[in-house]
């Protein structure tokens, strides 16, 4: 019985052999591994990924294209033996690597768009374009060489080839980093309105890309079209409630608005995302600058300007603030800094005339202020306290000349934009101005309105013609509540009177600025395309 049950046994046993499927046949040694790397790597598993490629290359003798290429990636950004590299920051080897991938497969994009692209990390940008156009010739429908040669050309400025690759991107494949670049581009020819048409094909795009959104209302912001950019800094938050750029924004329409309390209150969200912002520290010191906390606002003045100290209008507000404090010295200090860093102002200029005037130092005083009325194209209260400033030092006829330029301004301000309007503390002081200097009340000067009020200070000027227009002390105090006389006004002037804001596409996004840091009070006229300022000897060292 025994032997009949083996005898069953193994013809099953045998025919079983028969049937099992034949052995897979091994790969070859260059790619046994690839598929191994390729699954740590999409694992992020690094460390494992690269002892795997360092026994993989063993093996083939470096001759692993896979790994190599893998491993200049990790290398050059922080991921295969390039790849890895470029992970880890190693960017110069990560290229190395990588170029041993192009000579091993020179028919592969890839191989000479990762070349590219480290080159452009190490701003290199000119050898860059030349490897992303040889990566075109083997590929011309592939979307990230074409950006990324549109990125290249904006880098070396050259912006109409750059706008020809990004828009030649944006028909092959939509993407929201080329529409934002493609913004930016326009931005820096100076062709605003073309920006912003990109900009809104983009959030048509990608409605919920917070960046197109923040940056178009930023744009809308600079422009003095509050409703649009509120509406679009609105649906960014709505997206992302912490965008701090978008907080920002907002604040700073609030605190235009004189809604000091609402801005405060975006602001302190803002400072949990960025504590080590400068915008943001100058925006709440004018906060408090406009909430007449003037000591709280020199404190955050200054940490901003410990943050950026290179900002002029960081030290352009602190200068304001102790001038309204009536500390000239300190006022001085920091708006000959400012004048260094930007000396085609004519408002800073004025204003380091009225520090000087209450000094008691009249010549550079007079220089400070001729230099102002010269580089400045705009802005009438250069001229009405230039014009106080001669006539209480007795040269009448001189400061009729800056009246009648003045007036000039204002006509061509009232010319340019119908709903125009003054503070009323500079129609105050400048119709007792042209008493004292008998001249016929001009039709652009009309009596405030009875809602209007005259700060306290504006009584410094002359109840009588023949006398003195003003003190040392009241010349001070005029410029830091008078500048800001309208808000039409600088509309008309297309400049942005708001505090700081950042357009700024960061470094990474190949960057803006940087933010302007401007004032809630003064306005900021626009860098003149005059001719250059005169100097003396003493005023240059102001201008270095």
């Amino acid at each position: 019985m025994a032997d009949e049950e083996n005898a069953t046994v193994l013809p099953v046993s045998t025919e079983a052999k028969k049937r099992r499927a034949p052995k897979a046949p091994e790969l070859p040694i260059v790619e046994r591994r690839n598929w191994l790397i390729h699954q740590h790597y999409l694992r992020k598993d690094y460390e494992t990924c690269k002892v795997i490629i360092k026994e993989q290359l063993q093996e083939t003798s470096g001759m692993c294209e896979y790994a190599i290429y893998v491993q200049a990636l990790l290398q050059s950004t922080a991921e295969p033996r390039a790849l890895i590299l470029r992970l880890e920051g190693k960017i110069q080897e990560s290229l190395e690597l990588f170029q041993s991938c192009a000579i091993l497969n020179p028919n592969s994009s890839d191989n000479l768009k990762q070349v590219g692209r480290s080159l452009f990390l190490l701003g290199k940008h000119k050898a860059a374009i030349e490897f992303y156009h040889e990566a075109a010739k083997l590929n011309e429908k592939d979307w990230e060489i074409i950006h990324n040669l549109g990125m290249c050309y904006y880098f070396i400025k050259d912006f109409k080839i750059a706008e020809e690759h990004l828009n030649t991107a944006l028909q092959i494949h939509k993407h929201d980093k080329t529409f934002l670049m493609l913004g930016k581009v326009h931005l820096l020819a100076g062709e605003s309105d073309k920006a912003i048409e990109v900009y809104k094909r983009g959030v048509e795009f990608s409605p919920e890309n917070t960046e197109l959104l923040t940056t178009l209302g930023l744009l809308f912001l600079q422009l003095g079209k509050y409703q649009k950019a509120f509406e679009h800094l609105g649906n960014a938050l709505t997206f992302d409630p912490n965008n701090y750029k978008a907080i920002l924004a907002a604040g700073s329409m609030m605190q235009t608005h004189g809604d000091f309390d609402v801005a405060m209150n975006k602001y302190r969200v803002a400072a949990c995302a960025v504590p080590e912002s400068p915008p943001l520290w100058n925006n709440i010191g004018m906060c408090f600058f406009g909430k007449k906390k003037y000591v709280a606002a020199i404190s955050c003045l200054k940490r901003a300007h410990y943050l950026s100290p290179f900002d002029w209008k960081v030290l352009y507000n602190l200068g304001l603030v102790h001038l309204t404090m009536q500390q000239y010295a300190s006022a001085f200090h920091f708006l000959s800094a400012a004048i260094n860093l930007n000396p085609r102002m004519g408002e800073l200029y004025m204003l380091l005339a009225v520090a000087l005037t209450n000094l008691e130092d009249v010549e550079n005083a007079t220089r400070a202020y001729e230099q102002a009325a010269n580089l400045d194209e705009s802005n009438p209260m250069v001229n009405l306290n230039f014009a106080i400033f001669l006539y209480n030092h007795g040269d009448k006829a001189r400061a009729l000349d800056q009246y009648q330029e003045l007036e000039r301004k204002v006509n061509q301000l009232r010319d340019s934009s119908s709903n125009f309007e003054f503070d009323p503390e500079l129609m105050d002081m400048a119709q007792k101005m042209g008493a004292a200097l008998q001249v016929t009340e001009s039709l652009v000067w009309t009596k405030p309105g009875k809602d209007s009020k005259s700060k306290p200070h504006s009584e410094a000027a002359a109840k009588t013609p023949g006398a003195p227009l003003g003190t040392n002390q009241a010349l001070g105090q005029a410029m830091s509540s008078a500048a800001s006389y309208n808000k039409n006004l600088q509309l008309a002037t297309g400049v942005s009177k708001g505090p700081s804001t950042s357009l700024e596409p960061e470094p990474g996004v190949e960057d803006a600025p940087g933010p302007p840091a401007d004032p809630p009070g003064p306005l900021e006229p626009q860098d003149p395309d005059g001719s250059k300022p005169r100097t003396s000897k003493r005023k240059s060292k102001v201008e270095e």
